[in-house]
């Protein structure tokens, strides 16, 4: 069991950066406290038509990083599972493998993504293992509080 894990509430930008010099380019996210995470996996769109909305997590908290090209991340914190507000506040991301940060989302919030860029790959983090809890995933509409194009 970890001890003395502070586990945010809200949501949180933890930011990185980079460091060029003659032998290349390196990327940080120095910090990301990596000590919670037990699953990683990545998620590719190939173009900006594709819109991942809206999937909420009771218990599972997430990390999202873009690795490649950029996103528009949205999330929603839910009031009621089986019956949540239309008016809920959206909290607005974009996030650029050109600028180097990871997007904390909590449990209890849905969240929804595109592409703003053909080829744009999302690495996605999870404090549990896959099929670790039962039931966690709940999905909406992906027009119910927002729309895409914005």
């Amino acid at each position: 069991m970890l001890k003395n894990i502070k586990i945010d509430k809200e949501p949180k930008l933890i930011p990185g950066g980079n460091y060029i010099d003659d032998r290349g380019q390196l990327d940080f996210i120095n910090d990301l406290d990596m000590s919670l995470i037990k699953r990683v996996y990545f998620t590719s769109h190939f173009n900006t038509d594709v819109i991942r909305a809206w999937q909420g997590h009771k218990i599972e908290s997430r990390w999202f990083i873009c690795v490649e090209g950029s996103f528009k991340v949205k999330l929603v914190a839910i009031d009621d599972w089986d019956n949540p507000s239309e008016n809920l506040k959206i909290h607005h991301y974009t996030l650029s493998a050109n600028e180097p940060a990871a997007l904390y989302v909590p449990q209890g919030y849905a969240n929804g993504f595109r592409a703003l860029e053909q080829n744009a790959k999302l690495m996605i983090m999870s404090d549990y293992g896959f099929n670790e809890i039962d039931n966690d995933q709940v999905r909406f509409d992906q027009n119910k509080w927002t729309t895409w194009r914005n």
